[in-house]
């Protein structure tokens, strides 16, 4: 049964019976708030909790309800799933809002080939592009309404960001602070200008920037200091104060409720502060994502949650849980940083070393695969699996490039490379294009990278100005003093529509390649999120793996040259005994090996290679 374009009323319904939350979901709540704040504390805030989730559920239309009852969350994503990343306002037309312009585009554009968006934050913000939100429950004005994005939601499915780390020092709950509103008193982190947090302790703290820890604000009570994880204008949010936990909690299903279906767990890693700890992947932040996940999976089964946490990757992938109880999906940041790694050197052996350690998490959750995205290519993701000298040719060649750095301050003051800055076209392609290098060959290298991505395990997203090939926005940077602005400029869109339709231009070149390869992906089952992979090392300029179900013995075989030269590659045999015969989804081409199981790939090939069934 197809799930219902209308979820939720406008108004709560209570004339149907109330949701009765079930025996086991109230005994996992109750332990998570017992592991949070106690026994007593537990028992008093639950009965709020319930009511939230009670009043939620009186939303829900009955269609939903009826859906619910027959959904499998062993299908919460499908082969289908392409996820396009995008700020609100990233296209601009002087005569709509952002958001209707986005809508309208989207469906001209890319409804054949994306079917969820993630509107980045699209709430008031004083700051880094959305993410120092003022008010978690409006939409900026500047953008349009609720009204917009629900519109867009007929379409496509919905990714929301949860900023639930901290909020904007121009918000109403930290004015309301600042004024000495006791309802407020406990909401943010806060010392007394004469008290110290030892160095020690300072130390031991893990740091995503370079800024202060602390920042003093004036009160009405004289000046306090302000825990501030990622800027003077980012207040981090006291979850130690459980009205904090229930207020987010709110706002969390009032997502859900305005049409999520995935929402995005932004810097979740710095969740819950501890003095005397690294203050990040705490028990008690995993302990906050399992609560969200038994709320949904009580009132919203439908709806995943993704873990944005730029770390390391056997720190990422704990946010996983036990594949049943965090994270429906895990940002698969050691991605990107290992495919530039190969473009960049023509070689695979660390992308492929690494890919053998992706295996299935569970049926329940997958990984997201990107390349690029409104930040830069994180660094941390790959320590231990680059070595220090193969992180610093990657920040050479970002420079060289066009690009930029960002750093973070190391527990011994010391500065090292965080972030590389710069589109990912840029990156793959360079910023200077050799002149003897024709379009086609760039455009080719380019899709190339992509492909990885897409038909890798999990789930793909492409970020707008990856889906279009855009080139370093060096004027943003310098304008805004914002290295991460090089990869967010704002397009207007008649210009964009031309370029779309001219069929020399580079973006329309990117996309209709793109076009392909997704809806290749959408309508082959063995690359559903779902299906097994297994990597294979059959020469250093390719990627090779294969995607496969459990319940039959048809595979693809995928390939990528990661270099310009043609390449010969023996197929393993442990595949060609399976069948000799093959169909390659690309090409569009039968390939049968006879005796003779060596293939030839070109330059920035990209092969699928379906295996076709022996007869009877």
């Amino acid at each position: 049964m197809k799930k219902p374009v209308n979820q939720h009323n406008l108004e709560p319904d209570y004339s149907r019976p109330l949701f009765e939350v079930p025996i086991d979901i109230k005994r996992k709540i109750i332990n998570i708030l017992t592991l949070l704040y106690g026994s007593e504390v537990s028992r008093r805030i639950y009965p709020e909790l319930e009511r939230i989730m009670k009043v939620y559920y009186a939303y829900k239309c009955q269609d939903l309800i009826e859906w619910e009852k027959s959904f499998d969350k062993s299908e919460m994503f499908g082969q289908e799933d392409v996820i396009l990343i995008t700020y609100g306002d990233i296209i601009q037309n002087n005569s709509k809002k952002p958001l209707k312009v986005l809508a309208d585009f989207c469906r001209d554009y890319f409804s054949n080939s994306f079917n969820t968006i993630h509107i980045l934050p699209f709430f008031p913000y004083s700051s880094d592009r959305g993410f120092s939100v003022k008010d978690f429950e409006e939409v900026d004005h500047n953008l349009g309404t609720w009204s917009d994005i629900e519109d867009i939601g007929k379409d496509f499915k919905l990714m929301f960001d949860g900023v639930f780390n901290h909020i904007s020092a121009k918000s109403k709950w930290f004015q309301e602070f600042l004024n000495g509103n006791p309802d407020y008193k406990n909401f943010f982190i806060v010392l007394s200008t004469n008290e110290m947090v030892s160095e020690d302790h300072l130390k031991l703290i893990v740091r995503p920037r370079t800024s202060s820890l602390f920042t003093e604000f004036q009160t009405i009570d004289g000046p306090k200091l302000v825990w501030t994880t990622f800027s003077p204008d980012q207040v981090d949010l006291n979850f130690h104060n459980p009205k904090v936990l229930i207020k987010m909690i709110d706002i969390f299903l009032t997502y859900v409720r305005r049409g999520a279906d995935m929402i995005r767990l932004d810097a979740v890693t710095y969740l819950w502060e501890e003095l005397g700890t690294d203050c990040i992947h705490l028990k008690q932040t995993h302990a906050i994502i399992k609560l969200f996940r038994v709320i949904l999976d009580a009132v919203a089964p439908y709806v995943a949650l993704i873990t944005e946490t730029n770390v390391p990757h056997e720190q990422n992938i704990q946010y996983f849980g036990n594949g049943y109880d965090e994270a429906q999906m895990v940002y698969n940041f050691a991605l990107p940083p290992l495919v530039y790694h190969s473009f960049v050197t023509g070689k695979t052996n660390k992308l492929t070393k690494w890919a053998k350690t992706i295996k299935r998490v569970s049926e329940q959750a997958t990984y997201f695969n990107f390349l690029d995205s409104h930040d830069g290519i994180g660094l941390l993701p790959v320590k231990g699996i680059l070595d220090n000298d193969e992180i610093e040719f990657l920040v050479y060649k970002t420079v060289e490039r066009g690009g930029y750095i960002s750093y973070r301050t190391e527990s011994d003051g010391s500065e090292s490379p965080y972030e590389l800055n710069i589109t990912w076209y840029s990156a793959i392609n360079g910023s200077d294009e050799e002149p003897e290098e024709n379009q086609k060959v760039r455009v080719k290298r380019y899709i190339a990278s992509r492909a990885i991505a897409l038909f890798f395990l999990g789930v793909p997203g492409v970020y707008f100005h990856g889906l279009i090939g855009s080139k370093n926005d060096a004027e943003a940077v310098l304008k805004e003093k914002n290295t991460r602005s090089i990869n967010r400029e704002v397009i207007d869109g008649q210009t964009l529509k031309k370029k779309l339709e001219d069929k020399d231009s580079i973006s329309a070149q990117i996309v209709d390649n793109l076009n392909e390869l997704i809806n290749i992906r959408k309508n082959e089952i063995l690359f559903h999120p779902n299906a097994r992979q297994y990597v294979y090392e059959i020469s250093e300029k390719l990627f090779a793996f294969v995607r496969k179900l459990d319940e039959n013995d048809e595979f693809v075989f995928c390939i990528i040259n990661v270099t310009g030269d043609t390449v010969t590659f023996k197929i393993p045999v442990e595949l060609t005994d399976k069948t000799k015969v093959f169909y390659e989804l690309v090409s569009k081409r039968s390939i049968n090996l006879g005796k003779n199981s060596n293939i030839e790939i070109g330059g920035y090939g990209i092969m699928l290679m379906k295996s076709v069934k022996k007869p009877a």
